[in-house]
């Protein structure tokens, strides 16, 4: 884990749920790494592969994305939205000392694409 950069994102550049956690982060003030592994970056020699590959051994999860703040798994979107609406993500974001806008309080799954939205 990098303590400078405590919230990571495991995703792919195509991907819309990657895209609404993203937004979310944007809308917190939360900086984060983005491990995008589609990129041109994580192409050679199946790179990214092997890092999802890995990942899906850590967490048991085979989608995308994965989020981890301060080494700790959250999930793919739905946990992390989750974990926002209920409270817990703002918890552990300051138990790893990572600013974020305290004041912004809306429904993470209202950021999700239209057609992705709950009904």
């Amino acid at each position: 884990m990098d303590k400078s950069q405590p919230v990571v994102i495991f995703a792919l550049e195509w991907c819309e749920f990657c895209w609404s956690v993203r937004k979310m982060f944007r809308k917190c003030g939360i900086e984060y790494r983005s491990v995008d592994l589609d990129s041109v970056a994580y192409q050679e020699n199946d790179w990214g592969g092997k890092i999802r590959n890995a990942l899906k051994a850590k967490t048991g999860y085979a989608t995308i994305p994965q989020i981890f703040v301060g080494g700790h798994f959250i999930g793919g979107c739905t946990e992390t939205f989750d974990a926002f609406n209920n409270g817990e993500l703002h918890k552990l974001l300051k138990e790893c000392n990572v600013s974020f806008d305290e004041s912004q309080q809306f429904d993470a799954y209202s950021l999700l694409p239209r057609w992705l939205q709950p009904r």
